[in-house]
Formats: structure tokens, sequence, C-alpha cells
């Protein structure tokens, strides 16, 4: 039991030293059994970056004299910060395969390219604006329940890379992707459905009002899951360190998108 539970934390460091530019300045033996405890623990990653990113909204927001604007503008830069913009990259390279037109084996080679092309740039220019001004609308609109539903954001959006990891085919033997592959295992997605209930239920405790924007965002990761799944497999055969990377970044975007949608017209 322990040293399940030592695994456990170490995937969670493991996590933190690959996705995250926090310095976690150790060396890890990773071996298969490790890596299964690290893709167990995406979204525990995910529960962490969004308490950060909770956290410092609310602090940013009750304990400075910051605008609505600048508070967005922090926390908009907090974001690309804590992630080392590791997702960011693969949403560059991914938009630039895409955007070639050309055949999914072209688009792989693309993706190794480590030139940005200029469809790589307007891509990142227009993601980032539109979570900028996401996010900018949300801190206008902020309250506790604002804060606790920002934490699952980056909650689902980790979860979706170990269900890909999972249940994608691999687009090729190497990279990113086909190292964390390596920690597969028929039990991670029983895992991942206890994550989502356990704090879901956790969620709805701290403030009952919450239950039906859970099943909402449960909901629109659930089925955009999907979506984002065929189009993955449509146009590059299969799952890389940078379409995982932009599917999560996508993922999150349209959480933010949903958090903005639920304070505008539904949480009032």
């Amino acid at each position: 039991m322990f040293h399940s539970g030592r695994l456990f934390f170490t995937g969670i460091l493991i996590n933190l030293q690959f996705f995250t530019s926090i310095p976690i300045n150790k060396q890890f033996h990773l071996d298969k059994k490790q890596l299964k405890y690290a893709l167990q623990t995406f979204p525990v990653l995910g529960l962490i970056q969004g308490g950060m990113y909770a956290g410092f909204l609310y602090v940013l927001q009750s304990f400075t004299p910051f605008s609505d604007l600048m508070s967005a503008l922090l926390l908009w830069l907090f974001l690309i910060i804590l992630s080392g913009g590791i997702h960011l990259d693969g949403w560059i390279d991914a938009s630039d395969a895409y955007f070639s037109y050309k055949d999914p084996e072209k688009r792989l080679e693309i993706m190794k390219d480590p030139r940005v092309g200029a469809f790589g740039v307007l891509s990142v220019v227009v993601f980032l604006f539109v979570r900028f001004i996401i996010i900018y609308e949300i801190a206008q609109l902020a309250d506790t329940a604002t804060y606790l539903l920002v934490v699952f954001i980056p909650f689902f959006g980790k979860s979706l890379l170990g269900i890909y990891l999972q249940g994608l085919p691999l687009a090729r033997n190497e990279g990113m992707a086909h190292f964390f592959r390596q920690g597969k295992t028929k039990y991670i997605l029983t895992v991942y459905i206890f994550y989502i209930l356990f704090f879901g239920s956790l969620l709805v405790w701290l403030r009952f009002e919450l239950i039906i924007p859970y099943i909402i965002f449960t909901a629109v990761f659930m089925i955009m899951s999907f979506f984002i799944a065929g189009f993955i497999k449509r146009n590059f055969t299969g799952i890389s360190g940078d379409t995982l990377g932009a599917s999560s970044e996508g993922m999150e975007l349209l959480l933010w998108l949903t958090l903005w949608l639920l304070l505008s017209y539904a949480m009032v």
C-alpha cells in the first residue's frame, strides 16, 4: 500500500516535471510501472493546475487593486508561463500540418519540422487572443462558483491526454506519445471515471448548485472527445505528442468558453 502510494505521488511529480515549468529537480526511473502511475495521475495534474489558476485569479481580484482587464491579462500570462508553452507548441505544429492540406503522412513530416510556418503563427495568435477575451469576460463575472469551476478546466484537459493514449492509435513509433504510451493499462479509464465521479461529488458537496454546470462540463468533455478523436484519426492517422498537446489546449479552450456561456446566460 505504501509502495503504491509512493508510486502515485512520484507519478504526479513526473507529470509536473514534464508538463509544467515548476522546477522538479529530481531524476526519475521511468519504467513501464512508473509510467502507468504517471498516466493515472494526469487528471490530478490538471486539478493542481486548475487550483493554481483559480487561486491566482482569486488573489488578483480579492487582494490587489488591479482591474478586471489587468487580472485577466495576468492570468492569461500565468497559464502560458505555468505550462511552459509545451502544449501551445503542439497547437502550432499541428496547425501548420493540418493547414498544409497534404496527406496524413506528409502532415506527420511537417510536424517534425522545427521551423514554424505562417499557419502555425496565425493559429496560435487567434487561439491566444480568443482565450484572453474569454478570460477577461469571466473575470468580470467571477464569483466563488467561478473559481471552483475553473479548477476543472485543466482537469478535463489533462484527462483527455490519458484517454487518447489509452484508446487511439499512435501516428509513429517515437516521440512523447510513444514514450508515455508504455504506461497504458486496461484500468486507466476506470480510474478516470472514478476521478470524475469523486471530484464531481466533492464539488457538489461544496456547492450543490454547481451540479448542473459540472454535468455540462462533463458532457462537453465527452462529446467533444469523440469529435476531436475522429479529427485526429482522419487527418493524422493517430496521436503524436503534437496532436495530444493541441487536443488538450483545444479542450480547455472549449471549457473556458463553456464557463463563460454559463456565467453569461445560465448562472444568474
